[in-house]
């Protein structure tokens, strides 16, 4: 079990947004969870150099290194039957996609993405505001390409709207 430091910039990423922001007692729980989780977690009997880090107590993000061993079908079930398993004992949604974070002078903001139109097309946000792109797929990506100006990101399509 790796750190999120100590993986590759080729491995692979899966953010998972939390529709709310997590509670100290939540992060403890997550750590905890995750640890036990990536303790055993492998693919085809080979264990994962991976990683689970929670970022800004909102985002819960996986990465794996998949140079020593790919993340096969079964490993990637586990994976999101566990992120499953804390959205119930959490009483928090991880899957929404229709949820857009993004920073405004309070901090980061959840915004269903209907909202987040009628925001863009009042002028509340615009191609300078900060949002966060979790179609990255791999930690370089994550490192340069997660928290985004608007118009450097997927959400550039939603200006057309």
């Amino acid at each position: 079990m790796g750190t999120y430091r100590d993986l590759p910039d080729h491995s692979r990423v899966w953010i998972y947004q939390a529709n709310r922001e997590f509670s100290k007692e939540d992060c403890s729980e997550i750590k905890q969870l995750s640890e036990n989780f990536l303790t055993g977690w492998n693919a085809h009997g080979s264990k994962l150099n991976a990683a689970i880090e929670l970022f800004y107590d909102l985002f819960l993000v996986v990465m794996v290194d998949e140079e020593l061993a790919l993340a096969s079908g079964c490993s990637i079930d586990s994976s999101f039957e566990f992120i499953q398993d804390l959205e119930k004992r959490l009483g928090v949604s991880l899957l929404d996609r229709l949820i857009v974070a993004h920073r405004d002078a309070k901090g980061i903001a959840l915004t269903r993405i209907d909202e987040f139109e009628i925001m863009i097309r009042d002028g509340e946000v615009g191609i300078e505001t900060i949002v966060f792109n979790n179609l990255v797929d791999n930690k370089a990506d994550f490192d340069s390409k997660w928290e985004v100006l608007l118009k450097d990101s997927w959400h550039r399509k939603l200006l057309d709207q």
